[in-house]
């Protein structure tokens, strides 16, 4: 395949001007010459996270979202056009917060300003002591790319990976005006990920005074588990998802016991809280708006959905301890978003404002640890954490009564359509319930965290979208649709667009 080459300093710098972002790369080289220190390197590092969110367009993609009906249709009007959009799997082409072109921009500002700050290292030496700084770096680099070619192509397949059309992976920083590189392919993205991470990780360290918006041990971890389960290296998967899980039970989110008795607005703040609540491997505060509409939103959790997603008995029989808050469907919700808004213009009275997000998370860790036991044949391990899952998000839990065995699983979760789950590789015949029980969990657990969107592509499940008229509008596997279309500036600078 002819790789396709493009612009990429002129195509971020377009997006930039058009939504009014500051960013490194607006810098002069000889301004990059005063990062001279490590605690220089150390806060050009606090940038090298996508402060953006990708919940807002993911979620109304995948089959978590239903349609409430145009009594929803209220609140931001861009907001209100890109929930529709992305029910129906069209291309939008908004730079705005919350969109797919601004998740984009983010994400290669933070590759910016991680490569600055490997180049930075090295300049100051190199030394054994800037290690842990050079782990971040790597880690930061390998994760933005990861999730851009998540979202931006297709999903990783071993048979089709060198053909199929990746993103550019960038490893220097900005300095000439007419910089080139290759959009790539999934295989070789993929290859530059797993290269960056397995040598940036061994380097990461703890500390932080606030350890849970960086990329400690724990949380490289915990995205290592995750990678590696994309690319089905299951020993890899265990291996790291039990390092990033080091603390048992205690280290994951107990829905039963601190959030069930809780306020809304006591969970709401407890979900992403940075100090209080262990799960939480890795936050972001990303310039959105969506804590303002996400409730209200046409495209998104109505009545049958929540019969779906938070049935009134989960796999153990019993109810699950969440809660879903609103009155009527038109505001069905889990409290998880809460805005904090930046005033930069106190008499003006306007700002900036930004949500929290979980990026990462011992929940997922263990689920994917799971999945992975499953495909391994290590039934007791798999029910085991499966077990572990239900014990803090099950109401009135009780081992004795409640725990699952191999045969509860393969009868509950009895998947009786083989074509339901259809990944690159074969799920063994027994492995088949198990990877239901994990994502049917995963399901409930992520819901409006933008998780499900990544299980529904990895596994190229068919999605069906009725609205509520009866129309159905179906996603099948294989189709196009499910990458997201790159950034319409980005073509304009001959980026090839995804095939539709």
């Amino acid at each position: 395949m002819k790789n396709t080459k493009y612009n990429i300093i002129k195509a971020v710098a377009l997006f930039l001007i058009v939504s009014s972002c500051n960013d490194i790369l607006d810098e002069t080289p000889d301004n990059r010459t005063t990062i001279d220190s490590a605690e220089k390197i150390s806060e050009l590092l606090v940038g090298a996270y996508p402060d953006a969110g990708y919940v807002s367009f993911l979620e109304p993609m995948s089959d978590n979202a239903g349609d409430k009906g145009p009594s929803a249709e209220t609140g931001i009007d861009r907001a209100t056009t890109l929930n529709e959009r992305m029910f129906f799997w069209d291309d939008i082409n908004d730079t705005d917060d919350d969109t797919p072109t601004f998740y984009w921009n983010r994400a290669y500002k933070a590759i910016a300003q991680a490569n600055q700050a490997l180049v930075s290292i090295e300049e100051l030496g190199g030394g054994a002591e800037l290690d842990y700084l050079r782990g971040e770096a790597l880690v930061c680099r390998a994760y933005a790319h990861f999730m851009l070619v998540n979202i931006f192509s297709k999903a990783y397949d071993p048979a089709t990976a060198a053909t199929d059309l990746g993103i550019p992976y960038v490893t220097e920083p900005e300095t000439v005006l007419l910089g080139e590189y290759e959009r790539g392919t999934v295989e070789s993205v993929y290859d530059n990920i797993q290269a960056d991470l397995e040598l940036g990780l061994p380097l990461v360290e703890d500390d932080y005074n606030v350890s849970a918006f960086h990329f400690t041990k724990k949380a490289a971890n915990a995205f290592a588990a995750r990678f590696y389960l994309n690319i089905a290296e299951w020993d890899e998967v265990v291996e790291h998802s039990t390092l990033a899980l080091a603390g048992g039970t205690g280290v994951l989110r107990d829905w039963e016991n601190d959030y069930r008795p809780a306020t809304y607005s006591e969970q709401t703040n407890l979900y992403t809280s940075s100090t209080f609540e262990t799960a939480n491997l890795l936050l972001v505060a990303a310039e959105s708006l969506y804590s303002r509409y996400h409730f209200s939103a046409r495209y998104q959790l109505n009545n049958d959905k929540r019969d779906e997603i938070f049935p009134n008995s989960n796999g153990t029989g019993q109810p699950w301890s969440y809660s879903v808050f609103g009155s009527g469907d038109l505001f069905y919700n889990v409290p998880k978003f809460e805005e904090y808004f930046k005033v930069t213009n106190q008499a003006a009275g306007i700002g900036i404002p930004y949500v929290t997000y979980a990026l990462l998370t011992t929940d997922e860790a263990l689920l994917n640890r799971a999945e992975a036991y499953a495909m391994l044949e290590q039934y007791d391990n798999a029910v085991a954490d499966i077990n572990m899952s239900y014990s803090v998000k099950t109401q009135g839990y009780l081992a004795s009564f409640d725990e699952l065995t191999f045969d509860d699983v393969q009868t509950r979760f009895a998947v009786i359509d083989n074509t339901l789950y259809t990944p690159f590789y074969d799920i063994p015949v027994d492995a088949l319930a198990f990877i239901d029980a994990v994502l049917t969990i995963k399901r409930t657990i992520f819901y409006n965290d933008g998780l499900r969107w990544f299980d529904n592509k990895r596994h190229d499940m068919v999605i069906n979208h009725e609205d509520i008229f009866g129309n159905l509008n179906t996603l099948p596997k294989g189709d196009n649709r499910r990458v997201v279309q790159i950034p319409e500036a980005a073509q304009s600078f001959g980026i090839e667009q995804n095939p539709r």
